[in-house]
């Protein structure tokens, strides 16, 4: 990355750090169960809302024991279920007319990040009916307060629930883009077990695993806080302990429980400190691609994590300390033993370590993509511009895709000027 640009972004991210005592963040309000979500609507005199879900979830019946309660508490239930992996502007211009026809009063997300992001955006939509989403990506350029959100996770790993994200697809363009806003936290959060006993195996691997990203990046980045670390290390402990549990048995509650637990301390974690390279280059494969974001964050971490190289040396080595995985005083063999564990752990959950359909032609473009949104907001390790950020899609590309590119040769990882 060019000097200039380099100052220009950890000055920015200075700047943040320094103000982030005087931004208005808040944790959600936890719901205890389900029986309990008509008392808060009550309480704000909701009578009508839209639950906004996806077809998986909805076809597994997983919303029906809320919406049942709701009918007898005499509130009327609006359901847009149409939410896709990676939700498109489309998406929520449906769910938005869906709002608006049926007069409802509130948005209630049901799902994983996908639904969240997509209620998220229609809030972003309500408050501001003039601006379009495309208008609205970045940082705080919503700054209008959306109706009453409550957030039900169903899979423990996005941390939307906690969040001021929302990460929408352009439905022409399939530019996958973030809008950070204040007014995006959902109010109210309801972590109920029960919606997550069913998760397949390999959700429940991957959506661990983007928890896990979201508490590494958070804790590895250079604008964290004595909160953030501590609910960063608590994240990674969790989910270090409870995430092979509930892959190998979904039924078991406890698992369950305290993985639900996990992915709301990393999001509150990522929400004031952020995230870092792994998640731009995963943005920008779904969107083009539609890749899971979970499964491309679980594939991208370890890579991203190895050619951060010794700019991330010591903060991974103190991980790997106080996990215990490594008591080596040395912090590059700490720090290769924290990332070897991960490998590991992916391995063992049949993660796979490339993601298929990755276009050497599409790579300029999707770099680019990544640099947009990374930088200057992300405050990663260390800094790269677009050039070096190609580098991460050719490391998890199929080796048919990448037979006639010069980058990778198998069985070798070539960070050669990565760190420049």
């Amino acid at each position: 990355m060019h000097t200039l640009k380099k100052l220009y972004c950890r000055c920015f991210q200075i700047s943040f750090r320094a103000a982030l005592p005087l931004m208005p963040y808040r944790e959600p309000k936890l719901i205890d169960g389900f029986s309990g979500v008509p008392k808060v609507l009550r309480k704000h005199s909701i009578t009508r809302l839209l639950l906004v879900t996806d077809p998986g979830v909805y076809s597994l019946g997983l919303t029906t024991p809320l919406e049942q309660i709701l009918k007898k508490a005499g509130i009327t239930c609006i359901v847009y279920k149409d939410t896709v992996a990676n939700p498109t502007s489309a998406n929520v211009e449906d769910a938005k007319n869906l709002y608006l026809k049926k007069h409802c009063q509130a948005l209630l997300a049901f799902g994983g990040g996908s639904s969240m992001d997509c209620a998220k955006g229609v809030g972003a939509r309500l408050a501001r009916p003039n601006k379009s989403l495309a208008k609205m990506e970045g940082i705080l350029h919503v700054m209008h307060k959306l109706p009453l959100l409550i957030a039900v996770p169903t899979t423990a790993g996005t941390g939307s629930e906690t969040t001021l994200a929302a990460v929408i697809t352009d439905a022409d363009t399939h530019h996958k883009y973030a809008i950070n806003d204040f007014s995006l936290i959902p109010h109210y959060a309801v972590l109920e077990p029960e919606v997550t006993v069913g998760l397949p195996a390999q959700l429940t691997a991957t959506t661990g695993m983007d928890a896990l990203t979201h508490a590494i990046e958070a804790y590895i980045g250079r604008s964290t806080t004595k909160q953030t670390r501590k609910a960063a290390i608590e994240a990674i402990h969790l989910i270090f302990q409870y995430l092979p549990v509930a892959y190998k048995n979904g039924k078991n509650r406890t698992a369950r429980k305290e993985m639900l637990r996990a992915s709301y301390l990393a999001g509150t974690a990522f929400t004031k400190s952020y995230v870092g390279y792994v998640h731009a280059v995963a943005h920008s494969l779904g969107g083009q691609y539609g890749i899971p974001h979970g499964l491309a964050n679980s594939v991208l971490l370890p890579i991203v994590l190895e050619a951060y190289g010794s700019a991330a040396h010591k903060k991974l080595a103190h991980l790997a300390r106080i996990t215990k995985l490594s008591s080596s005083p040395d912090d590059t063999t700490a720090a290769n033993a924290f990332i070897a564990h991960i490998r590991k752990m992916n391995a063992s959950m049949n993660i796979p370590t490339t993601l298929s359909g990755i276009r050497n032609e599409d790579i300029p473009k999707l770099a680019r993509y990544a640099d947009k949104e990374a930088n200057p907001l992300y405050p990663v390790p260390i800094l790269w511009d677009d050039k070096q950020l190609a580098l991460m899609y050719h490391l998890v590309q199929e080796k048919k895709e990448k037979e006639n590119n010069s980058h990778a040769e198998t069985g070798h990882r070539d960070y050669t000027g990565i760190s420049a």
